[in-house]
């Protein structure tokens, strides 16, 4: 019963590893992510007054004239939204080369990201850490445990 107990655990803390690790991967990638789509939008800067359509909890979805008469609507919104409303004007910024792919609130960057992110990170390793760790007692208490009630074979002389 012990070594099912022990293995149990051990794919438990190898999981809790996943998760975390898993996460970390996601934040980090999601940081380089809006630092690749914020110097698309400064490398081909475009201005706009934009309105905003509607606010949901997973994105902010807004509608911009280019100068060319052309109306806008991102499909994934705009980035870094918070403290928008529905029918509010907000300034924005976006790549002329594709207007439609990505739009931020004006002097808003990826640096809004970190804060969140940062967060995120440590309470997933604030969780993880301490959980890792009492799994990693219980497994070396149950191979201890195993250890001592094993009988030794003696060599037959």
């Amino acid at each position: 019963m012990t070594v099912r107990r022990e293995r149990a655990r051990r794919i438990g803390w190898f999981a809790v590893l996943g998760v975390a690790s898993l996460l970390t991967v996601m934040c980090v990638s999601l940081l380089f992510a809006a630092i690749r789509n914020d110097n698309a939008i400064e490398s081909h800067l475009g201005t706009a007054t934009a309105t905003v359509e509607s606010v949901n909890f997973d994105r902010t979805i807004i509608q911009f004239q280019s100068p060319d008469g052309i109306v806008h609507s991102p499909a994934n919104g705009v980035l870094y939204p918070s403290g928008l409303l529905a029918g509010q004007l907000v300034a924005i910024e976006y790549d002329v080369t594709n207007p439609d792919r990505t739009a931020r609130v004006a002097g808003r960057t990826a640096t809004l990201t970190l804060l969140p992110l940062g967060t995120t990170i440590l309470f997933t390793w604030l969780v993880a850490g301490p959980l890792m760790w009492w799994l990693r007692r219980l497994i070396k208490r149950d191979r201890a445990a195993r250890a001592a009630t094993e009988v030794p074979e003696v060599p037959v002389a």
